[in-house]
């Protein structure tokens, strides 16, 4: 999770292009079983967003009707691996175009022969703007590329138009939920959604935004965040 990937970016011509918030695709050569795993899994997991979306997420997840969550640059994948074989009635969708960290993710389901994912390895804004109205209950953002440059902020995955994609597809009640360790783009994002103005903030005690949600999985970003001197905070955002 916290992929410092898996973004989207509206530009000229109201066209959206892929691969303008994030950065690699892939860095070294896959290992020879990943890759093994990686060419049989992906076919059969991916989203293909080319097809029409589905009247419900159910018909993605043959047998479940629960509830459908979906994290947006998930890494390894180590978060959302955790939280489908803790809640197997429930069904997730994993967004992460960097193909070292969906190789690293689908060993993860191979080897636990997790049934309850499903995958996108494309720009998350192009599978938000596919997904049906109200179709989710979750949406996590979790340790996103702070793009702390100034010339790069209209990179962060954050902005006006995925907020709005974001507040379309959850259901009433639904999340976004956000985790970071850059102050600066946690306050972005709150100065965001509050401007957005579809969303309630669930902790507005500054002291409470510290304090992980239930069913936190801690992981390696957030370990290397503490250990270096930084405090994570995790937002909570309910939709209107």
């Amino acid at each position: 999770m916290g992929g410092k990937a898996g973004n989207s970016e509206n530009t000229r011509s109201g066209k959206r292009f892929e691969g303008t918030l994030f950065g690699r695709r892939k860095s070294r050569p896959l290992r020879k079983l990943q890759a093994e795993i990686h060419a049989r899994l992906l076919p059969r997991l991916v989203i293909d967003i080319e097809n029409a979306a589905p009247d419900e997420l159910g018909d993605l997840f043959p047998g479940l009707k629960k509830a459908f969550c979906l994290e947006i640059g998930f890494g390894g994948g180590e978060y959302l691996a955790q939280r489908a074989i803790s809640d197997p009635e429930t069904g997730f969708i994993g967004c992460e175009p960097f193909i070292n960290g969906m190789a690293k993710f689908l060993a993860k389901i191979d080897a636990e022969a997790i049934s309850n994912i499903r995958v996108f390895d494309r720009d998350a804004g192009l599978l938000l703007s596919w997904l049906p109205d109200q179709s989710l209950t979750q949406v996590d953002l979790l340790y996103p590329d702070p793009w702390p440059k100034k010339r790069h902020l209209k990179r962060r995955f954050v902005n006006k138009e995925n907020l709005e994609q974001i507040h379309r597809v959850l259901n009433k009640n639904g999340e976004f939920r956000f985790a970071s360790d850059i102050d600066d783009y946690v306050q972005w994002t709150l100065d965001n959604v509050a401007s957005h103005g579809g969303f309630s903030w669930e902790a507005d005690l500054t002291d409470k935004k510290h304090v992980p949600w239930n069913g936190w999985f801690s992981t390696r970003y957030e370990k290397k965040a503490i250990r270096e001197g930084r405090k994570p905070a995790y937002l909570v955002f309910r939709r209107k």
